[in-house]
């Protein structure tokens, strides 16, 4: 379980310093987070600690993660954030 204090730090996490991260990273924290389940928080703090070059690759889906659970993050993501 997450505490308000865990979401505050990853909120902070979210902001990469690359644009095209922040603005799917930013909104999804805030908006998606607390209505993940458990498994799904766990695999989206996984998603944080992966390099930014590989963020950006696979959220701008150039390439997919060989990972299946962060690959169906970054859908997740894409589809909270980005409009239709």
């Amino acid at each position: 379980m997450y505490s308000d204090e865990d979401v505050r730090r990853l909120t902070w996490q979210c902001r990469r310093g690359m644009l095209e991260l922040d603005v799917l990273f930013v909104p999804f924290m805030e908006q998606a987070f607390k209505q993940l389940s458990e498994t799904e928080k766990d695999t989206f703090v996984r998603l944080l600690a992966c390099e930014d070059q590989d963020l950006f690759v696979w959220l701008m889906r150039r390439d997919k993660s060989d990972d299946p659970q962060l690959q169906s993050m970054v859908e997740l993501i894409l589809q909270r954030v980005q409009p239709a």
